[in-house]
């Protein structure tokens, strides 16, 4: 088995807990809680024959008053970043997360999720937006931790990335 560090990055109250705690433990509350700090949880899954510990770090969301330190992003395998559909301003805080996440772990494989997709007609992110975010070549998944819709399939996907993804080489030719 092998095991590999996942950040959920997202801006505050998107959903970043409550995905976790649909995949880990499908379960969903209502109730909002705030994460400080972060909170980690692990899941084992399966890809392509191969047994992968997700560890989850569940960070704390990003606003105007804190910002995800580098230190949180280190060792980390992959990433999720996390969008609310019915808030567009979570849009320039995951494309601003995304970035701090590339410039410190590199070019790992990530998945991005715009949450409340059972508030679909609510939503201020719209299909263009989408496109524009694929056209960077990011994977964004539509889903409801609420309804667990998509929930493990973002996981999964994020997983398969990374068991298909070649290992870095520290040799130059």
């Amino acid at each position: 088995m092998i095991q590999k560090k996942i950040c959920m990055l997202g801006g505050f109250a998107v959903g970043k807990t409550s995905l976790v705690r649909r995949f880990v433990s499908n379960v969903f509350s209502d109730q909002y809680q705030t994460t400080i700090g972060v909170t980690v949880e692990k899941k084992c899954v399966t890809v392509a024959s191969q047994e992968i510990m997700m560890v989850l770090w569940d960070l704390y969301g990003e606003d105007e008053f804190q910002h995800v330190r580098d230190l949180y992003l280190r060792g980390s395998s992959g990433y999720i970043v996390v969008m609310d559909g019915t808030r567009k301003d979570t849009l320039q805080t995951a494309l601003a997360l995304q970035q701090t996440a590339a410039n410190t772990v590199g070019p790992v494989p990530f998945v991005s999720i715009i949450n409340k997709a059972d508030m679909r007609s609510e939503w201020e992110i719209d299909e263009h937006v989408i496109e524009q975010l694929r056209d960077r070549s990011w994977t964004v998944l539509f889903g409801s931790a609420k309804l667990g819709q998509g929930v493990d399939e973002l996981f999964l996907n994020l997983a398969t990335q990374m068991v298909q993804r070649p290992p870095l080489s520290n040799t130059h030719p």
